[in-house]
């Protein structure tokens, strides 16, 4: 059974073959393992045929085909390549003019994510911008490391010290994929809402299904006795934890959380705002109230899509942190509606609370039972009730979908359980297939049914 199934990919706003945007990555130096001071060598270097430039994978250590992964023209693998494209095409174009940013192929704000864009003293000589989303972007400037990575007597850890970066790391990656997947504070890499406003498509994140997504080796024996198994739960719930230390953390930034006098509303959840208006002479309430979001009727709510996961992931896999990370959740909602500063603070206190759990989740043991734990949280009786907007709903079907695919590959379900159950988590992904038609009962309902047939698994 494939890891990632199709419909996972219909969640995203544009069909991935046409969103390089939304699957571009990023440099960044905010976690303090990564870049450093190292020179940026460019696609080229990897490319031999001997190394990682083979037209078929059929190498001893690695798969030796990880270029022409990359380069794939048409599926998801290929976004990364093709990132930098994409600011040339009609759309591309467009948002570019809207901005006033002359042309997005040279303007900062769009290279920013769209390229391994970095200082032209960092780049070396086989460097090109054009290669969009480059290896180095997610691996590390390869100036240290390059020579000497693939031959004995060096192993991961010396090619670690050397500036690679260690990407079977959770929060590592989660650090690195975010930077771009939801922004950082490092410049140029923040989807404003000027920009969806402009065409750009509403950004995402989900660690587990974007790594599978992106995936161009092999976790064999090799590659375990080099950096450890990959366990999906772990990196789903890290990816998790790290979004949304993110997301409050930029949120409390001036001139990151604010935009003039308004809130930079690509923190807010979109559709509170962009639905169908009448002016009827009765009422026809475009929400419901949300549980878990104590805020002023009618107030544009925040984002809080990897907040709900978060919250079920807590109650499941770290109980001693999930009171603390639930009460600073609603404090945050609560203080939406006092003043931005009141919201500063209770976005930093929940900003702590993510990052302890990030590191508590990185650590702990998993067991083969930890998804079927997951999966019941998600929808018992403390989250479903949370379920009352899109972005949350999409977020939490991916996350069941992710967590079920997990278990077939650890032999916890077989394929043919898994399969039987499909039309369960068929009708979770129908009920998100478009935002102009979510209807949060009918998505609760399905979802229910879905956790429920998985539980009978257990």
């Amino acid at each position: 059974m494939k890891r990632i199934r199709k419909q996972a990919l219909a969640l995203i706003a544009v069909p991935i073959a046409a969103a390089a945007a939304f699957f571009a990555g990023g440099v960044s130096p905010s976690d303090a393992q990564t870049s450093g001071n190292g020179r940026y060598e460019g696609v080229a270097t990897c490319a031999g045929s001997t190394c990682h430039g083979r037209a078929e994978g059929n190498g001893e250590v690695v798969r030796q085909d990880e270029i022409a992964t990359w380069q794939e023209p048409s599926s998801s693998t290929g976004a990364h390549s093709r990132a930098y494209a994409a600011l040339a095409s009609p759309r591309g174009r467009q948002i570019a003019a809207s901005l006033g940013l002359g042309a997005a192929t040279s303007a900062p704000a769009c290279l920013g994510c769209h390229a391994t864009y970095v200082p032209q003293s960092r780049q070396g000589a086989r460097f090109q911008v054009s290669d969009g989303v480059g290896c180095e972007t997610c691996h590390g400037p390869s100036s240290g490391w390059l020579a000497v990575h693939y031959a004995a007597p060096a192993t991961h850890a010396s090619n670690v010290a050397a500036g690679l970066n260690p990407l079977e790391r959770p929060q590592t990656r989660a650090r690195i994929c975010l930077d771009c997947h939801f922004g950082s504070a490092d410049g140029n890499q923040f989807v404003t809402h000027s920009m969806m406003a402009a065409g750009h498509p509403r950004v995402a994140f989900e660690l587990d299904l974007f790594s599978a997504l992106q995936q161009h080796h092999d976790e064999d024996d090799d590659y375990a006795a080099r950096k450890g198994g990959t366990d999906s739960v772990a990196l789903w719930a890290v990816g998790q934890a790290e979004a949304v230390r993110r997301s409050t953390d930029l949120f409390a930034r001036d001139g990151i959380g604010t935009q003039g006098v308004f809130p930079e509303y690509y923190f807010y959840d979109c559709h509170s705002c962009h639905r169908s208006i009448s002016d009827g002479p009765q009422r026809k309430l475009t929400f419901e109230t949300n549980p878990g979001r104590p805020i002023p009727f009618g107030m544009a709510p925040y984002n809080d899509e990897n907040i709900i996961m978060l919250s079920a992931v807590s109650r499941a896999l770290a109980p001693g942190r999930a009171s603390a990370f639930d009460a600073a959740s609603k404090n945050f909602h609560r203080a939406m509606g006092q003043g931005r500063g009141q919201a500063v603070a209770a976005a930093q206190k929940l900003s702590g609370e993510a990052a302890a759990l990030s590191t508590a989740l990185a650590q702990r043991s998993y067991s083969g039972n930890d998804a079927f734990t997951v999966v019941q949280m998600i929808s018992d009786r403390a989250t479903n009730p949370r379920f009352t907007d899109y972005a949350g709903s999409a977020q939490a079907v991916m996350a069941v979908d992710t967590l079920l695919n997990a278990m077939v590959r650890d032999g916890r379900i077989t394929v043919g359980a898994a399969a039987g159950i499909r039309a369960n988590i068929n009708r979770a992904y129908a009920a998100v297939r478009s935002p102009n038609s979510y209807q949060p009962a009918q998505f609760r309902a399905a979802l229910g049914q879905a956790t429920r047939a998985i539980g009978a698994l257990r």
